[in-house]
């Protein structure tokens, strides 16, 4: 019988070396993101990596590649992804987002609008506990702001990614939460207070900076009257949520309530609903074929030893503390770069950096915080992730663009190694 994986092979990596340089660098050659669809460097790669990969005939390779999108957790995920496109358009088709963007002009002046988004961001995701779900209801109401207040539309869909990341990280209801206390063995509370040390001061610098970044905005509109009926949708939303509901559920209910409404006030059609949750999903369609390719292309990096190597390499000198926790924000970090799926990476990372911390006696709280934060990190910040290709969709602009205004995944990650550095916060890491 064959062993389910092979030993640490650096040859394995060789397919994410091929995607990243059939989309980055040919993408900077060209001057733009456009020019090279990241789907076909995702088919590139994948091709690459079943060509090489050990494991047997062809008809058995194909059947390992398959293996990595059959995960159930890259399946919810797409069932999210389907009906996320199906909730966004219906609400915009209905009104949604007109009437939230009148009600958030009225309460908010221009200058904080963008931190205005950014806290709305936070406190969403951290209630729905998933930043997807976060980036589908804001980013249509942030992307109508930018309209009306000529702030530039990546900024505003990049306010909406940093605040999802930061309830994407602190959540009790979060994938990731549940997955790192889960395999450091700590329980959710204390994890969350380790984690809220750490990144509650950078969420109040990046406040700040909107704030400076939106004060030289120059409103241009002029207030319409709040349609208050069509602003249920996100209320309902936020408020299920907030009661902990199933994101599918929620999104569900979202939809169907964003349908009823539109029937009622004479905004679309039976068939302009069912278009609108239509057109919706088809607009979801390359995320979901990323989403089905990275997946793939993971699990023969995986099955042929490559993230096995990069953990050897990445524990063989360890000697202290220190570096121990590097080493563990270092293996989350790499597999989400591989993966595109901060919780995929929290599942594959998580056995092993449990070990790191018995050995050098880390915290577990401390370990699933590190494993958390770093894991966000990367996944608030890759132009393939399903964040910034959500937000890039919905907006309607490059994932590249909005990177450059991701003040707080950029900041959680020089805050996170000061804190390795520095050891703080010291109560959590004795």
């Amino acid at each position: 019988m064959k062993p389910e994986n092979f030993p640490p092979n650096p040859l394995a990596l060789v397919p994410l070396g091929v995607f990243l340089l059939a989309y980055v660098a040919v993408s900077l050659a060209a001057g733009d993101f456009y020019k090279m669809p990241i789907t076909v460097a995702f088919v590139i790669a994948s091709i690459v990596a079943v060509a090489m990969s050990r494991g047997g005939s062809l008809h058995r390779r194909i059947e390992l590649f398959c293996k990595g999108p059959a995960n159930p957790n890259i399946m919810l995920m797409i069932l999210i992804f389907i009906l996320a496109g199906a909730f966004a358009q219906t609400a915009k088709a209905m009104g949604a987002v007109d009437a939230t963007v009148n009600l958030t002009l009225s309460i908010l002046p221009g200058n904080i609008l963008a931190a205005g988004v950014f806290l709305a961001a936070c406190l969403i995701s951290i209630s729905v506990g998933t930043s997807v779900g976060t980036i589908v209801a804001l980013t249509p109401v942030a992307a109508g702001l930018s309209e009306q207040t000529g702030l530039p539309l990546a900024l505003m869909a990049a306010v909406v990614v940093s605040g999802a990341m930061f309830g994407d990280n602190l959540s009790f209801i979060s994938d990731t939460t549940i997955v790192a206390t889960r395999t450091q063995g700590c329980s959710m509370d204390e994890k969350f207070k380790t984690n809220f040390a750490i990144v509650f001061p950078l969420a109040v610098l990046t406040m700040i900076l909107y704030v400076l970044l939106g004060s030289s905005s120059h409103p241009t509109f002029a207030l319409e009257p709040v349609a208050w009926i069509k602003v249920l949708p996100y209320a309902g939303v936020l408020l299920a949520a907030v009661l902990g509901v199933n994101v599918m559920l929620v999104l569900v209910g979202g939809t169907v309530l964003c349908g009823l409404i539109g029937l009622c006030t004479g905004s679309f059609s039976v068939w302009g609903w069912t278009t609108a949750m239509g057109t919706g999903i088809t607009g979801m369609a390359e995320l979901i074929i990323v989403t089905l390719l990275a997946g793939g292309m993971l699990e023969m990096i995986r099955y042929n030893g490559g993230l096995a190597f990069i953990i050897q390499k990445m524990t063989a000198h360890i000697t202290t503390k220190r570096g121990a926790e590097l080493s563990i924000a270092g293996i989350v970090s790499f597999a989400n770069v591989c993966t595109a799926n901060n919780t995929i990476a929290l599942i594959m990372a998580g056995p092993i950096t449990q070990e790191i911390a018995t050995k050098f006696k880390i915290a577990p709280n401390r370990s699933a915080s590190l494993l958390d934060i770093f894991s966000c990190v990367v996944q608030g910040i890759i132009p393939y992730g399903a964040q910034l290709l959500m937000a890039a969709n919905l907006a309607g602009v490059s994932p590249v663009g909005i990177m450059k205004y991701l003040y707080y995944p950029y900041l959680l990650g020089v805050g996170a190694l000061l804190a390795i550095v520095l050891r703080y916060p010291r109560k959590h890491t004795k």
